[in-house]
């Protein structure tokens, strides 16, 4: 067993959200943990959704120049699985074989290149599998 974990966007969301003091707290743990232990990774997409809500959607969103420090220190980092095409038809069979969103699916498909044990989000139904890949919901 790789030990391995994958974050998502959700996740990275919250530890910014000081109006959810215990979703904050898990995730901040999370996040914490995955840094420290070099377990936790990330790919492209997360990268991309948080950027994206950190700078346009947060009551205080960051600025450029703290969203760029966030990604040096934070996302960068634990980022470990690139856009490839080989994702992207992983996804479209995961797709099909789950009836998930796009999105999700691309998110599925990266835990899995990752070798990733569980991927933590609220997306999904808490202990779902997807093959060897658990989903665990940190916020329950």
């Amino acid at each position: 067993m790789s030990g391995r974990f994958f974050l998502d966007t959700n996740v990275f969301v919250y530890t910014f959200d000081s109006t959810a003091p215990a979703k904050q707290a898990a995730a901040l743990k999370l996040v914490r943990s995955a840094l420290d232990t070099r377990a936790g990774i990330i790919s492209f997409q997360v990268v991309q959704e948080f950027l994206q809500v950190a700078l346009r959607r947060f009551v205080r969103p960051l600025s450029s120049g703290d969203a760029e420090q966030y990604f040096a220190k934070t996302l960068r980092p634990l980022l470990a699985v690139q856009s490839s095409p080989a994702l992207y038809g992983e996804a479209l069979r995961l797709c099909d074989r789950f009836q998930t969103s796009w999105y999700d699916a691309v998110i599925l498909a990266a835990a899995i290149e990752g070798e990733c044990e569980v991927l933590y989000s609220e997306d999904f139904q808490d202990g779902q599998k997807f093959g060897e890949l658990v989903v665990r919901n940190p916020f329950k």
